[in-house]
């Protein structure tokens, strides 16, 4: 059977079927006409969990789908469904235009992730382990284990494992313990021959110190789960009682938190409120099917859910951990062709010396596209010679996620002792980086740096940095102006756009943006950039109203976007006037898509494709194109969901140079014509997975491809 025959979509979940319209006036408010977020994002994830399956999808790939579906999942119940108990308890019956209630989204997400997991546990039980194991790659319980396997599992329990483990007691007086998030536990229940009671017991497992799996054998190509171990030891962990029943179980609890628009201090704020998420209420418990009545009672009543909080899981629980799986060395057969990024050839210096990034900038704007192009060689070098540049004045980044061993941020503080002006706008409330972010912060405040934390009521999640220099008898701005965080490591698994321009106008703006961020005052109109929470919004709908007025039969128009998500109300109800004015509408959304394409009279001309693939599709483009005039091109760090538009402090910019909007253009164009990694979305909200009839087509492939090709021509 087909993966696509098994899966289980939003749209066969919440009964939704095609609006049929009659002719005459439509609402465009109307709740049919829009697809539920949360459930929409589950689509997405379906499509994850699909490559998993795909049996055309490398052997150690498939692997690691598995593993980007559960951290997915997680992320997701820890923030989205969270917010759903949130409104809940509090009372509030919140809707989106979609008009579900949290109750009602709650119960459907249930279903579906129900059903999924399902797929999950049978591909990796029934496939991916066998199919490993042919390689040499053996995940087993201790039970499959030989004689001398198991002797040295007992060898590794007692030297490594055991002196890790502190099992706790529950009852006579000693309360139930706290459960860490997402932590992987067994409750046990014993019984005491001496005194003929039982009682309940917890022993966490300490995946994060010991790792998931007891590695043995040939390079550790044989893998115990650590709780199975654990489980086959737990005698010795309660000498003198008997072991009567045992369960594993995980727990997700709510990591959402808001920082007050009063707070005087936003570091400590944050720093706080990372405290306290620590113990917040658990949304999920997921446990073995075999658990009995009894564990499971206890263990809702302690944790305070009801039923629908609680999910089986049958096979491993946490498939996040595979990483560790597809981590093991070697079994290059079984994993994508190997990929190296390449540098421009206007980026590449004669005689392998590195180009002056300025005078390459003074003569043309460059765009590079990672992970096909080279991070290093181009926006980590033009920060690098800034740094170096004696005529260098100043240099501003703003920091949203970057990594550990990040030579960006470094860079600024070299700067700072350089004696130049170097200024990070450090975004704390960044989820989940937020301590990798306050501890960056700390070191640049340290080393000189004016460092900003942003505004409590917005989120500032623009891509940007701003070069000042001096030349002749004035300044002259450079500009990097990307779709992506300044990551060296997403760089490499994320496909985003970086525009480098000397563009004067532009340079201003940005500059503009910055004075907004680090001091008090409010933009005045800006020359071209849009700016969220300012003037974004109205120029993507002024955009589309432009081309809805232009097309005509004679001079049709048409718009083409390209995002991760597409939620805001208004923005689709102005591309539904778009689709009823003639105007062809193709998208193309990774992820979210609250349009509901095909409905007779409405979105008709409305066309929905995403690419999911080997790297995480994450680039924005927004093209307008009239009869007339030169295409109208934006790329920046925005979705048109309500977040960015109206509560995040976002950077688009006008791609001007007709050569660059070209090979923007081309890579929009292949990702609509995918026909290997893409699903199309239908009235009914079944993404369908298109299948090559004929030359097949992959995006991700043809760029690498191209960028091949590019790392053999010459220097300019």
């Amino acid at each position: 059977m087909e993966p696509s025959d098994v899966q289980s979509t939003a749209a066969e979940t919440v009964e939704s079927v095609t609006p049929q319209r009659a002719p005459g006036p439509f609402d465009l408010a109307d709740p049919s006409l829009y697809f539920n977020r949360e459930l929409s994002w589950l689509d997405f994830n379906d499509r994850v969990l699909q490559l998993a399956e795909d049996p055309s999808v490398p052997l150690m790939e498939r692997v690691k789908f598995c593993a980007i579906w559960e951290s997915n999942l997680d992320e997701f119940y820890m923030v989205r469904v969270a917010n759903l108990h949130d409104q809940l308890e509090a009372g509030l019956d919140v809707r989106a235009a979609d008009g579900m209630g949290p109750s009602e989204q709650i119960d459907s997400i249930r279903q579906l992730v129900i059903g999924q997991r399902e797929r999950l546990t049978r591909c990796f039980e029934e496939d991916l382990r066998p199919a490993l194991a042919e390689h040499g790659i053996r995940v087993i319980s201790p039970r499959q284990a030989d004689a001398e396997e198991r002797a040295e599992l007992d060898r590794i329990f007692e030297s490594s494992i055991f002196p890790a483990l502190t099992p706790l007691a529950i009852g006579l007086g000693r309360p139930f313990p706290y459960i860490s998030n997402l932590s992987l536990s067994l409750a046990v229940i014993l019984h005491d021959p001496d005194q003929g009671t039982e009682v309940v017991a917890r022993v966490k497992v300490p995946k994060e110190l010991l790792g998931r799996f007891v590695a043995m054998g040939d390079g550790g190509r044989t893998l115990v789960p650590l709780e199975d171990v654990i489980a086959a030891h737990l005698p010795s962990l309660f000498p003198g009682m008997e072991v009567i029943d045992y369960a594993f179980f995980r727990v997700t609890r709510d990591t959402d938190y808001d920082i007050s628009d009063e707070a005087d201090d936003m570091l400590q704020a944050v720093e706080e409120e990372l405290r306290r998420r620590r113990f917040g209420e658990v949304v999920r418990l997921e446990v073995e099917p075999t658990m009995s009545a009894r564990l499971r009672d206890q263990l809702k009543t302690a944790l305070k859910i009801d039923e629908r909080q609680l999910y089986e899981s049958g096979g491993l629980l946490d498939m996040s951990d595979l990483w560790d799986v597809y981590g093991i060395a070697g079994f290059g057969e079984l994993r994508d062709p190997p990929f190296n990024p390449v540098t421009k050839p206007r980026l590449r210096g004669e005689d392998e010396q590195d180009a002056d990034l300025f005078a390459v900038l003074r003569e043309g704007d460059v765009l590079v596209h990672h992970p096909y192009d080279s991070f290093v060689t181009s926006v980590e070098r033009f920060v690098k010679q800034a740094v170096r540049d004696p005529d260098v004045l100043a240099i501003k980044q703003t920091v949203y996620r970057t990594s550990a061993d990040s030579p960006l941020v470094p860079s600024l503080i070299e700067a700072a002792e350089a004696g130049k002006q170097a200024v990070c706008m450090v975004e704390l409330k960044a989820r989940f980086d937020e301590r990798a972010n306050i501890r960056w912060a700390k070191k640049l405040e340290q080393a000189g740096v004016h460092v900003v934390y942003g505004l409590p009521a917005l989120k500032s999640h623009a891509k940007c940095i701003l070069v000042v220099r001096r030349e002749g008898t004035g300044v002259r701005y450079y500009a990097h102006i990307g779709t992506g965080n300044y990551n060296p490591k997403t760089a490499k698994l994320y496909t985003d756009f970086g525009l480098f321009t000397a563009d004067a106008e532009i340079g201003n703006d940005i500059a503009e943006m910055f004075n907004y961020m680090t001091g008090y005052s409010r933009p005045r109109d800006y020359r071209k950039v849009l700016v969220a929470p300012f003037n974004l919004f109205e120029g993507i709908i002024g955009e589309i109203e432009r081309t809805i007025e232009s097309h005509s039969a004679d001079h049709p128009a048409r718009i083409r976007l390209k995002m991760n998500s597409l939620l805001d109300a208004a923005s689709i109800q102005a591309l539904y006037r778009a689709s009823q004015a003639g105007v062809d509408v193709q998208l193309n959304i990774r992820g979210i898509c609250a349009l509901r394409p095909g409905v007779p009279g409405i979105s008709d001309n409305i066309q929905v494709v995403s690419v999911v693939g080997r790297f995480l599709e994450h680039s924005r483009i927004y093209c307008f194109e009239r009869a007339g005039e030169p295409e109208r091109v934006f790329m920046g760090s925005a979705d048109l969901m309500p977040r960015n538009l109206y509560n995040r402090v976002e950077l688009v910019t006008p791609v001007q140079d007709a050569r660059i909007r070209a090979q923007m253009l081309e890579v929009l164009e292949r990702c609509l014509a995918d026909n290997t990694n893409a699903w199309v979305l239908g009235a009914d909200g079944v993404w369908r997975r298109r299948h090559p009839n004929g030359e097949p087509h992959n995006v991700q492939r043809e760029m690498m491809e191209q960028a091949e090709i590019r790392a053999s021509e010459p220097a300019l």
